[in-house]
């Protein structure tokens, strides 16, 4: 009887539509002198070189192969704001991926675009916690059952599962997703997610009941919460993850991570491949009879310009520059930018060309740069640079359009990027800094929930007494001030919430019985990551035709000589972590 089990696995996760090589930045230090190396990595073509690769050597020793997407293929480029899931799913197809767990990016919009994706797809996508019982079967969106889906079986109260051989066993591969995705995503109202743990829990006991102990989760957890479910959940084989753009490997000489590949948690290996298609994970792997991974050989792999820039504050010299080079070759987490041609031609044909004639769309010259953190700190006592403007675009768009406006209200995590000085281009702005096609919702909001959702959003940025969501949930605004000391007791940390007076020159203090009109994304005022304060809202009406990113396109279009002036600070900000404190 065969006792040993070998597997060959390519993973990647978080590509996020970047479809072409994208740029990485390495640092690396030599007899006290450092060096900046500049090159450009993965992308589509040169991943499919490495799967084709790996896959004809498992086909040579007639070894299992797979090859798997640990979620988020959609947003984050330009590629996915002008083709939406379209192009994912043809690329996708030429990459040939055996499965790909639903992100929270995927969610982003509903059923709708998850629908077209899944007509388009030739593979399994896994949504082992997702649960379509209560769908409404009538919609034309409507996912249950989809022959590419793999749910949750509400009657068993397991995941959906797909199996393939493993020599003599079957090798179980179920996909599991963030439980909060109505706090981070726009699911449809009757689309729900359920407990990850649990699911998987109940799900790995019933295929071991069934004599299957050789089991692979796909997860869209992260990898803080990846370790969480390999403790709490005995019998899982290997976790293949993503969803926290986690680099494994030892990259610590070229001044990256050095976390291992894999880390094992109650003997459960877990991997995760970085993000934005940059890497590739590759390993080689045993399971004995009973389903554990014995030994487990592999790395996240750049696949890097053969041609880079080395540069130092002092002259790099032909032989450093070669010696740079051979370091990289000898490391064991780099490979080359070998490309598989058909996509390449594919990109360049179809795709490309759209996004060229965007970059070549300049909007305007900013003349400083405009830094984008999402809390503020120390160095930037107000937080983001960038934010303030987009809130202030918003507001001016949407005053052109509308009757009454006070105040525009932006989550942080809604802007992606700095703007740097220079030209902007319109690809810059729809690609990259606000990559996310969010409607415009304008509202009638009592000021009481103004301080309830101001306060509620910095408290779930921060953690301060609550169970946060991310650093992306900081408000920004413009037309309303505010000052927050996190020290002061919950409901209290609001010191002061004005809003511009109609003039345009004063602020008055927030009436906490009177009503005002705000402007928000839809993603927003939908009550997501703190903002549950703006449900409360007296009307909610979405602005026809005006998205974020539309919005400050306008602006700048009608006037981006401003952005040279210096906003009047809109954030005051102390920290409940004292010895981190900023205030003004």
């Amino acid at each position: 009887m065969l006792t040993r089990y070998t597997l060959k696995l390519a993973h990647i996760n978080d590509t996020h539509s970047h479809f072409e090589s994208s740029r990485v930045h390495f640092h690396y230090q030599e007899e006290k002198k450092i060096y900046d190396i500049y090159s450009h990595s993965g992308g589509y073509a040169r991943i499919n070189y490495q799967v084709n690769k790996a896959r004809n050597q498992a086909i040579a020793v007639e070894q299992a192969f797979l090859f798997l997407h640990g979620g988020d293929s959609f947003q984050g480029s330009l590629y996915f704001n002008q083709f939406k899931g379209a192009a994912n799913a043809h690329l996708l197809n030429l990459l040939k991926p055996d499965a790909m767990v639903i992100g929270n990016h995927e969610v982003d919009a509903g059923s709708e675009p998850i629908h077209a994706f899944l007509e388009s797809i030739e593979f399994p996508l896994l949504a082992g916690n997702m649960d379509l019982s209560q769908e409404d079967s009538t919609k034309d969106s409507a996912l249950k059952g989809h022959k590419n889906l793999y749910e949750y079986d509400h009657e068993m109260e397991i995941a959906k599962v797909i199996m393939t051989p493993l020599q003599d066993k079957q090798l179980a591969i179920f996909g599991i997703t963030l439980d909060q995705m109505a706090q981070i995503a726009r699911p449809d109202p009757d689309t729900h997610f359920i407990n990850a743990i649990e699911t998987t829990r109940k799900t790995v006991q019933h295929l071991m009941s069934r004599g299957i102990h050789h089991i692979i989760v796909l997860s869209h957890l992260g990898f803080e919460q990846d370790k969480v479910l390999a403790q709490q959940v005995e019998g899982i084989s290997l976790i293949v993850g993503g969803h926290t753009h986690t680099l494994q490997g030892n990259f610590e000489e070229f001044g990256l991570s050095c976390t291992p590949y894999p880390v094992n948690v109650n003997n459960t290996p877990i991997l995760h491949a970085g993000k934005h298609a940059e890497t590739i994970g590759l390993a080689d792997i045993e399971f004995n009879q009973s389903g554990q991974v014995t030994t487990l050989n592999g790395h996240n792999y750049f696949m890097l310009d053969k041609s880079f820039i080395v540069e130092s504050a002092h002259s790099v010299s032909p032989s450093e520059y070669h010696n740079i080079r051979t370091k990289l070759k000898q490391h064991p987490g780099i490979a080359w930018d070998n490309a598989d041609e058909l996509i390449t031609d594919i990109i360049n044909t179809q795709y490309r060309p759209t996004i060229t004639a965007m970059e070549q769309h300049i909007l305007g010259f900013v003349p400083r740069n405009l830094i984008h953190t999402r809390l503020p700190s120390k160095a930037l006592p107000h937080g983001s640079e960038i934010a303030p403007w987009v809130c202030k675009s918003i507001y001016h768009e949407a005053k052109d359009l509308l009757t009454h406006v006070d105040f525009a209200l932006h989550n942080a995590g809604g802007v992606r990027q700095s703007l740097n000085k220079g030209e902007v281009s319109l690809a810059y702005v729809v690609g990259r800094m606000l990559p996310f096609e969010l409607p415009l919702v304008h509202y009638e909001i009592q000021g009481v929930h103004l301080f309830q959702a101001i306060e509620s959003a910095i408290n779930s940025a921060t953690n301060n007494s609550v169970i946060g969501t991310g650093t992306g949930s900081f408000p920004y605004t413009y037309g309303l001030k505010y000052c927050y000391d996190g020290r002061q007791a919950l409901g209290k940390r609001i010191l002061s919430l004005e809003v511009l007076a109609q003039d345009g020159n004063s602020w008055l203090t927030v009436d906490k019985q009177a009503y005002y009109f705000g402007v928000s994304s839809a993603y927003t005022v939908s009550g997501k990551e703190g903002y549950s304060p703006l449900l409360q809202a007296k009307s909610q009406e979405n602005i026809d035709g005006l998205t974020i990113p539309l919005a400050f396109i306008r602006y700048m279009q009608r006037d981006n000589t401003s952005l040279a002036q210096a906003l009047t600070p809109h954030v005051n900000y102390t920290s409940h972590l004292t010895e981190c404190s900023v205030s003004t």
